[in-house]
């Protein structure tokens, strides 16, 4: 993943994490990751696997789709942003 691809990705699981109302350290034990990498996935620091983005799914009680589909309008949003600007 790029950068802002990651930074997207870990405002989704923010997202998903807020609206549960869990911790990232629950997070982390729902999913079997630790907290920490929790943390960096959230601040987009980290690339992260198909399989961790399973595990993530599972963790937050949602689908890799709905993930993966929030993922991409929220990249829509921004490349309309970046042409209205250009």
């Amino acid at each position: 993943m790029n950068a802002e691809l990651s930074k997207n990705f870990g405002k989704i699981i923010i997202e998903f994490r807020k609206e549960k109302k869990i911790s990232q350290e629950e997070l982390g034990f729902r999913s079997n990751l630790h907290r920490t990498y929790i943390g960096m996935i959230e601040r987009g620091e980290k690339n992260i696997t198909l399989e961790n983005i399973d595990k993530l799914s599972k963790g937050l009680d949602v689908s890799m789709k709905l993930i993966f589909e929030k993922l991409n309008k929220l990249i829509i949003i921004w490349k309309n942003i970046f042409l209205k600007n250009l």
